[in-house]
């Protein structure tokens, strides 16, 4: 990118990512507060319709924050993405900073980017019935593949992450009952599965078209998810926050427009489903030793 030197201008933190993750965290109580009495069934269709983008806004919001893009500084960016944790009732994120790391430097090497899945997971899901099991349940493999892959030893940042969101469920369940928890649940299983939201699982690695790795997005949902549609530049330049990747791709267009892309998750989980030339190994993959040691790039201050 040397003839674009304006590209260097880009990078940096976004202050306004402080000022979002708070309006959906709030947002995200409300609601919980306002269904808590009412049915199962609207319950369900309320973290379907509802607290699924909100919980997924929220999920991508710590993606930002794990490359350190809301403050200039480490130590806040994990004090808010744990924040952004308590409202979506599964503590991950400390953890999920730590292997996205990895997934950025050894993109598709087996054994160390856990977001490829395994042989096994390749051999058994083998036709529409079972990938459509595999979509519904990517929150479960997304929380066990790392740890059967490559399992991690907790550290400080981890504990703190689990303890203040297990406090937070746990206030929520004594002062608001069962139902309202569930909601925070639902929201973050159903938004991660078989949901519009959750298309960019998939859409972002999975080869659907040979010869090419990496795909972006350029839909309306990019206006909840921090821009991670633009994936082809996000990987490009991790260190720029997604608010400017539509700026990047407008100052490289030569780099971007010819690239094939989707302009709806929707599609995407569809066509996963429905093709049988696409499935679990429709990934690029790096074999060979892993690195004895991979660099995270997480400092305190």
């Amino acid at each position: 990118m040397a003839k674009y030197p304006q590209v260097k201008e880009l990078f940096g933190y976004d202050p306004n990512t402080k000022y979002i993750v708070p309006f959906w965290v709030t947002l995200q109580f409300i609601a919980m507060y306002l269904v808590k009495d009412y049915s199962w069934g609207v319950i369900f269709a309320a973290a379907y319709c509802f607290g699924a983008f909100v919980t997924h806004a929220l999920v991508l919001a710590m993606h930002e924050i794990s490359h350190n893009l809301a403050f200039p500084t480490p130590l806040p960016n994990r004090l808010l993405g744990i924040f952004a944790n308590m409202a979506t009732f599964a503590p991950h994120f400390s953890m999920f900073q730590r292997y996205h790391m990895e997934h950025h430097q050894y993109q598709g090497h087996v054994g160390v980017d856990t977001d490829v899945p395994t042989r096994a997971e390749g051999l058994f899901i083998t036709n529409m019935l079972l990938k459509t099991l595999f979509v519904l349940l990517q929150p479960a493999f997304y929380i066990f593949r790392p740890l059967i892959v490559k399992p991690k030893s907790p550290g400080f940042w981890d504990i703190m992450n689990w303890v203040a969101v297990i406090v937070v469920d746990a206030v929520v369940i004594y002062n608001f009952g069962m139902k309202a928890a569930m909601y925070l649940l639902l929201s973050i299983f159903l938004g991660s599965g078989l949901h519009p939201v959750a298309g960019h699982f998939i859409a972002e690695h999975y080869v659907f078209i040979t010869g090419q790795e990496t795909y972006s997005y350029y839909g309306p949902l990019n206006l909840i998810t921090f821009n991670v549609g633009y994936h082809n530049e996000h990987h490009d330049f991790p260190r720029i926050p997604g608010s400017r990747l539509p700026t990047l791709k407008k100052i490289a267009p030569d780099f971007y427009d010819t690239l094939p892309c989707y302009s709806s998750w929707t599609a995407v989980i569809w066509r996963y489903i429905t093709d049988p030339a696409v499935g679990p190994f429709s990934r690029v993959v790096r074999k060979g030793r892993a690195p004895k040691d991979t660099k995270e790039e997480i400092k305190d201050d």
